[in-house]
């Protein structure tokens, strides 16, 4: 054999390879033949209204949260809670530490001056520590004036001084706020 007739040989196999793949394309794929009908949806979807918010199911103590759902496009209540858990203790443990550069983002500004009062007089403990915290329920969750705001009530409990013995326990409730427009997961610290 000749090295050309190799070449048509080899010509003739990727052919019938390329009539194979596009004979298991078409009776995968169907053909077009120009006469199917266009899928039409009786039910068009509407961009949501204020009206038509869902309201997720909620525990007894998350009742006045239904206000916020009513009026706020997707608002999330478990992930406002995560996040004001977590706010929580980074407010504290910076309080406790003195780091008046965390908390200044995190809070109004008269909140602001009261920790910064509160640490210049010596009022933290820098040994102090988390030991528990607990969402108990929210006292308060309203939109007006463009805000929404809502009030947690905290407990949390702290070990003083590296002694597990020594434990202090704390109910809170702090207020926090966010812009109704903001899409934004920044929620500002407001009142203690």
């Amino acid at each position: 054999m000749v090295y050309g007739d190799l070449q048509f040989f080899d010509i003739i196999v990727f052919a019938a390879i390329a009539v194979f793949i596009i004979y298991r394309l078409r009776s995968v794929l169907g053909k077009r033949t120009g006469f199917q009908k266009t899928i039409v949806t009786e039910n068009p979807e509407k961009p949501k209204t204020k009206e038509e918010n869902t309201i997720p199911s909620l525990k007894e103590n998350e009742q006045k949260f239904e206000l916020v759902y009513k009026n706020v496009q997707d608002f999330d209540h478990k992930v406002f809670l995560d996040g004001a858990k977590k706010v929580f203790e980074i407010i504290i443990t910076a309080f406790n530490n003195g780091d008046k550069k965390t908390l200044k983002p995190l809070v109004s500004k008269d909140v602001y001056a009261a920790f910064v009062s509160a640490i210049d007089s010596g009022s933290n403990n820098p040994n102090s520590q988390f030991y528990s915290l607990i969402i108990d329920g929210i006292d308060d969750a309203k939109v007006e004036n463009g805000k929404i705001i809502i009030g947690v009530n905290f407990i949390s409990e702290q070990i003083l001084s590296d002694n597990e013995e020594d434990i202090v326990k704390n109910k809170d409730t702090w207020v926090f706020e966010k812009p109704e427009n903001s899409n934004g997961p920044a929620w500002t610290l407001v009142s203690t």
